[in-house]
């Protein structure tokens, strides 16, 4: 079993609604290529998936490892090669 003790872990039953997202994303952009991320829900947080996926297109893996009812919890790993290696005005 992988030693999940170093991989940051945000809880949003416990966060304000409006705080959620702000700091997942604030989380996702702290991610080293190769680094992981958990986050835990009391619904699926599919509408989060397409989100990340529509605001860094490409540059992360998402990868559910419980599926509820009560409980979801996913793991998000930034892909090694998530750098914008174009001239995308970044």
């Amino acid at each position: 079993m992988p030693n999940t003790t170093n991989i940051p872990l945000i809880d949003v039953r416990v966060i304000a609604p409006a705080e959620r997202h702000p700091r997942i994303f604030g989380a996702l952009t702290m991610l080293a290529p190769g680094e992981q991320m958990h986050v835990v829900s009391d619904h699926d947080p599919r509408p989060l998936h397409y989100q990340i996926e529509a605001r860094y297109p490409g540059q992360f893996h998402w990868q559910y490892l419980a599926q509820g009812p009560d409980v979801w919890r996913v793991e998000i790993e930034r892909y090694e090669n998530s750098g914008c290696d174009c001239t995308c005005g970044n």
